[in-house]
């Protein structure tokens, strides 16, 4: 075997645990809020032991303390959908105590007196509070008391790339980890392709074409595309980046600047990424609250835009309704 070709190959090799993120243990490998939720439930036992001992026969007792004990014992160490069960059961209790309907408008007032009010008591929409505030035209988003900006980027292939150049990627792309002074999020998504779409554009594009070979080349295309369409379900991998501004730091537009350095410190591994601007951010936004319904930039107009009509032209009338 060839030492060179060895250590090169091992050169960016780590192993990386799994659990980096789990708390670190204090005692007969508990956590210290296992340990807690143990000690609060051992306190109570012992409280209800000392008052109702002398009331209550004490198999009965000794029964109940197994079976609560067994009970705080499971919510210390057990875990569900990969959270611990007691975080688990109060974000259960949460949402059944959360309102199940949200509206953006002013829900706390009474009810206007030209509303008549329904026998029953019917609870009103909760008033629904977002993270973000505005996005501006240049792509930042207002966090209330921060702001953030996104960056779109493909993705590398590393399997393609030889050892060297494997490990000069990691190498890049640590040093851009290791950069990072805010909080940044990175989103990995497969999203539905429209091949429908992309082969009617392709279709009406080659009738113009004045070559009939280039007009059968683009309509053979078009219709493998229908057909890749209807037999699959094609999918295309979107990576963003979202970059926000700590709690002290001024400026207007850091959290653009802190895009643009994202933009540039990825170059250094072959992709190709770009900072949105305020179009591109909504349409990101949309398109990660409902992935199956491409978005439609002007479909849907700002809170505060004022809508008119367009104007009549000269001579026209409106086609009237007919009531049956």
């Amino acid at each position: 075997m060839n030492p060179t070709k060895n250590s090169a190959t091992e050169s960016y090799r780590t192993r990386i645990p799994a659990d980096v993120d789990a708390p670190d243990t204090v005692a007969y490998g508990l956590t210290f809020r296992q340990l807690a939720i143990l000690s609060v439930a051992a306190l109570a036992f012992y409280g209800a032991w000392r008052a109702l001992h002398q009331v209550v026969p004490v198999p009965v007792l000794v029964g109940a303390a197994v079976v609560m004990g067994g009970l705080a014992f499971g919510i210390a160490v057990g875990r569900r959908d990969g959270l611990p069960l007691d975080v688990w059961l109060l974000a259960a209790v949460r949402h059944a105590r959360a309102p199940r309907a949200l509206s953006t408008t002013d829900t706390t007032s009474t009810t206007p007196h030209w509303v008549q009010a329904p026998n029953s008591a019917v609870m009103l929409p909760a008033p629904l509070r977002l993270p973000a505030d505005a996005i501006d035209d240049g792509g930042e988003i207002s966090l209330g008391g921060g702001r953030a900006a996104m960056v779109a980027a493909s993705n590398v292939n590393l399997a393609l790339r030889t050892a060297d150049e494997q490990a000069a990627l990691i190498d890049t792309f640590g040093r851009w980890l290791n950069s990072l002074s805010t909080p940044t999020q990175i989103v990995v998504s497969a999203q539905p392709v429209d091949l429908r779409s992309a082969a009617r554009t392709l279709a009406k594009a080659g009738e113009h074409l004045e070559h009939p070979a280039l007009a059968d080349a683009a309509a053979d295309h078009a219709r493998f595309l229908n057909d890749l369409a209807e037999r699959r379900d094609p999918l295309r991998r979107q990576v963003l980046i979202v970059t926000r501004t700590s709690d002290g730091e001024r400026g207007e537009h850091a959290a653009r600047r802190r895009a643009d350095d994202t933009v540039r410190a990825l170059s250094g591994l072959g992709v190709t990424t770009r900072a949105l601007d305020g179009a591109a951010v909504t349409s990101a936004i949309a398109a990660a609250a409902d992935p199956y319904r491409p978005h439609r930039p002007g479909s849907l107009a700002a809170p505060d835009a004022v809508i008119t009509s367009l104007k009549p032209r000269p001579g026209h009338r409106p086609a009237r309704r007919q009531h049956p």
